[in-house]
């Protein structure tokens, strides 16, 4: 498929998702919003794919915010329907997605950017990288996510502080706060990105798959996350890779998942 605002690029197993709107600092507008819904979904659908790590173009910035162009003028209804759609798209979808999804953070996450970091299920992070919140110096909060997701990553008080002053905060700051895991170079980090994608490749993916439902039931009201837990677990019981892994074990072998 090809796309005007993101490249994909698939290796090994890995697949690479470029925001690329460099003159725009890889700012989130509708279309690009669009095309990486796509692009997310046919990764997911592909069974080859065992890893996305999506990132920006560029040195400067993974994507920083949204096109506020698209937005100044629009009503109370339509900036419901804007955050709701957005969330559905991307934000919730990247998520819930059933292969694991790694954010290579290269340079400002601002807005939106850092929502869709926070969306992936881990981040690194280059040492020149900025994140933060800005929405509220226009008079608006945070609509994809941010005011859920931020405090559940860094604590409910370090999210107030980082909404309400709309401050950004260093590579360092977001590794000490466990906004991220890694801080490496801007030259490292998405060969390092990778480095972790390999390691994941070689696991169950249908095992990883269920993790991941297991470890977002426990954010989602009224879901028992033990009980998501027990029935996934029992349900892992009836897969080819438990089979595979459980006989490469008693074989003293490395396993080879076929992914069902």
């Amino acid at each position: 498929m090809n796309y005007e605002n993101i490249l994909v690029e698939k290796e090994n197993g890995i697949s690479v998702i470029t925001i690329n709107r460099p003159t725009k600092l890889n700012a989130l507008n509708k279309a690009t919003i669009e095309e990486l819904h796509n692009a997310f979904e046919a990764e997911n659908n592909d069974k080859s794919t065992k890893v996305i790590i999506i990132t920006g173009s560029g040195e400067k910035a993974f994507v920083a915010g949204a096109d506020i162009s698209e937005f100044a003028n629009f009503s109370v209804d339509q900036g419901a329907e804007l955050a709701a759609k957005g969330q559905e798209l991307l934000f919730d979808f990247v998520q819930n997605l059933s292969t694991p999804v790694i954010a290579a953070v290269n340079g400002f996450a601002l807005g939106g950017g850092l929502e869709l970091a926070m969306a992936a299920h881990f981040r690194v992070a280059s040492e020149n990288a900025k994140m933060g919140l800005p929405e509220v110096t226009l008079g608006v909060i945070p609509g994809y996510g941010g005011t859920q997701r931020l405090p559940q990553l860094i604590g409910k008080g370090r999210a107030m502080e980082m909404i309400m002053t709309a401050g950004m905060i260093d590579a360092k700051t977001a590794l000490n706060y466990g906004l991220v895991n890694h801080v490496v170079t801007q030259e490292e980090l998405l060969n390092f990105a990778k480095d972790i994608a390999a390691k994941i490749t070689k696991n169950s993916s249908v095992a990883i798959a269920k993790a991941i439902k297991v470890i977002n039931d426990n954010y989602v009201d009224g879901v028992n996350g033990f009980q998501s837990e027990i029935k996934a677990f029992g349900e892992s019981f009836g897969t080819a890779d438990f089979k595979e892994g459980t006989t490469a074990f008693l074989e003293k072998r490395k396993a080879v998942f076929p992914g069902e």
